[in-house]
């Protein structure tokens, strides 16, 4: 099946067709301003591009621009040229080499195109990268090809047109039934069908009704929600305004975090410029329908990402969950009728009334329709922001979009839905990605946070890293959360400090079943996640650090030794000069040593040394035979 193109029709490559018509036909030049290229220095590099076009006296055939996040953030700062040439690594001091290069002689700069991490050969159009070439972008369909502050560009798209034809030709019924036609449940992790939410909001007896979009994305490493509401904040609210109709609901809230400072200014822009433009307010397209949103901030709290809770936060409330039912959809925002949806789901609403129910439905597989945003992280190759049809096998996520792992490294496992998640060893790699699959596994596709591991991590720490991380956000409502979280993560801490006891693997999968059982909201219920699946595929690791005082990855600190090998050592003292704490010794040419006592493990030696003579010892047995050599 053909990809959803990207911006509507697509060209003789079967590419979609670039945006820089918008601009009445110059080459466009787009600087990512997505977060991960915005900290990695993209506006120096957009501002030494306006200059370097005005000093080549390209600016009436040449566009610079400012684009979302366009994906392979592991390349950031990244520019992608109007003839679809990525280029990534720039740095102000390079862009004239480029503009005097490509944009004026034609020819690419070798030098930061994208390599292939299985041939080494330059990749110029990023289509052909095999990070973009597996993706199905249908969310992320303007992410990285639009200006996210333009109104202009986001309509010049078809933006707004499929909220036009909702409010002037279709009936609230009849967008209800299209959204559940296509099958989409909820991408913010619990997988609900979209459509029965809407359809229960929407018979809802209340004099006023809410909408409410949950931007409090808090997973580690998750970035899906925060790159559309940064990068495509106008399809957020289409998606919203839509949604507003099909339900009833003439205000809606969209509530995000204060820690996504880009997303709250392009949305707060989004929202000032549809409002004057007519998208949002009273009598939309002269409809007779009114529509009305405000931006919430949160404060961070993990716990809001749950519903009452967010529901709690805007009402001015601390935000902790209540018991269900009632549901939102019956009591929700002071009392009234509530929906609540997630980000990347609204994104899709327009696209799905736009291109019909039945399309959507074709894309993924029975159950999980459609597609999923990504955000891959970890030790692969290619990290950044991806979207994939839903079926895709994790083996192809990991692989073809990820890259594969890092150079010398053996890939252990992936771990999926952040700290709500779970593990998937890599035996288990054709599984597909969908809400059943997943959750056979222990796992869940959760938000969309994927982090691939190599087989330097240590499942234990890794396990107890998430758990720490529930355990410090639980809002303490409920006593299976707020103890039993915190008794769970005293066993782990004590693992991984050499200090477990016979006893504490099972000890730690009977707490679980406890703090899930009796948890009052999904934080509790899925905070043992990482932990059990963790047990389930890597027990023989737990019994390693329980009853050998050895971590197999060489990971933890408490386990670990680092010693020179006397045979090995060419007394260069570069391991030396290195030391932080200037814990080793020796004289040039002959061998170093480490003083045990002074060592932080911090590793720098391990890493400088270019001979291999850093040895990472865990346990006895390894301290013994090295001894033994000696």
């Amino acid at each position: 099946m053909t990809r959803p193109d990207v911006l509507g029709e697509q060209n003789e490559k079967g590419h979609s067709v670039r945006v820089a018509e918008i601009d009445g036909g110059r080459l466009r030049a787009s600087v990512c301003s997505g977060t991960s290229c915005t900290f990695a220095g993209s506006s120096a590099v957009y501002e030494a591009f306006v200059q370097a076009v005005a000093d080549a006296g390209l600016s009436e055939t040449v566009q610079v621009a400012i684009v979302g996040c366009h994906g392979l953030c592991s390349m950031s700062p990244v520019v992608v040229m109007g003839d679809d040439t990525l280029y990534g690594h720039l740095r102000p001091d390079d862009v004239a080499t480029v503009v005097e290069q490509h944009l004026k002689s034609g020819v690419p700069v070798e030098k930061f195109l994208y390599k292939d991490p299985q041939t080494g050969a330059s990749v110029r159009d990023w289509h052909d990268i095999e990070f973009y070439r597996r993706q199905t972008r249908i969310a992320l369909r303007h992410v990285g090809h639009i200006n996210p502050e333009s109104i202009d560009e986001y309509m010049a798209t078809g933006g707004y047109a499929a909220a036009r034809t909702v409010l002037t030709q279709r009936t609230p019924e009849w967008v209800i039934q299209e959204v559940a036609d296509s099958g989409i449940r909820g991408r913010g992790g619990a997988g609900f069908s979209t459509g029965v939410k809407w359809k229960l909001a929407r018979q809802s007896r209340g004099d006023e009704k809410y909408i409410i979009c949950n931007g409090d994305e808090g997973d580690p490493g998750a970035f899906m929600d925060a790159s559309i509401m940064d990068g495509d904040p106008h399809a957020v609210i289409e998606g919203m305004l839509i949604g507003g109709y099909a339900i009833g609901a003439r205000n809606g809230y969209i509530y995000v975090r204060a820690e996504y400072p880009l997303a709250v200014r392009r949305l707060t822009k989004a929202l000032s410029d549809a409002e004057a433009a007519g998208m949002l307010g009273d009598d939309v397209f002269g409809s007779g329908w009114s529509f009305h949103l405000k931006l919430k901030l949160g404060a961070g709290a993990f716990v809001c990402g749950e519903e009452t809770a967010l529901i709690a936060s805007i009402e001015g409330r601390r935000g902790m969950p209540r018991t269900r039912p009632p549901f939102p959809a019956v009591s929700g925002l002071w009392g009234k009728p509530t929906s609540i949806n997630n980000v990347e789901t609204f994104a899709n609403i327009p696209w799905i009334v736009a291109h019909g129910a039945a399309a959507y439905w074709e894309i993924g597989v029975e159950g999980s329709q459609g597609t999923k945003a990504l955000s891959v992280g970890g030790k692969g190759v290619n990290g950044g922001l991806a979207e994939v049809t839903m079926g895709l096998s994790l083996r192809d996520v990991v692989h073809r979009i990820g890259g594969g792992v890092k150079t010398g490294r053996q890939l252990k496992a992936v771990q999926l839905g952040g700290p709500s998640g779970g593990c998937v060893p890599a035996s288990m790699l054709d599984t597909p990605v969908d809400y059943e699959s997943l959750a056979a596994t222990g796992a869940m596709v959760g938000s969309g946070g994927m982090v691939i591991v190599d087989d330097q991590t240590c499942m234990v720490d890794m396990a107890r890293f998430f758990l720490a991380f529930t355990q410090s956000e639980s809002c303490g409502k409920c006593v299976p959360c707020r103890l039993g979280t915190k008794r769970m993560l005293e066993v782990l801490d004590r693992i991984v400090a050499g200090n477990g006891r016979p006893g504490d693997v099972e000890l730690l999968e009977e707490m679980s079943a406890h703090v899930i059982e009796g948890s009052l909201c999904a934080l509790g219920g899925t905070a043992p996640n990482p932990v059990l699946t963790t047990i389930k595929y890597f027990r023989k690791e737990y019994e390693a650090h329980v009853n050998e005082k050895r971590c197999p990855a060489k990971s933890c600190k408490a386990l670990i030794r680092y010693v020179i090998d006397p045979q090995a050592c060419t007394g260069c003292t570069l391991c030396a000069k290195k030391c932080p704490v200037t814990c080793i010794s020796g004289e040039r040419k002959l061998p170093h040593v480490i003083d045990q006592d002074a060592c932080t493990k911090c590793g720098t030696c391990f890493e400088a040394c270019k001979f291999n003579a850093v040895v990472v010892l865990s346990g006895a047995a390894e301290l013994a035979a090295m001894e033994s050599e000696e």
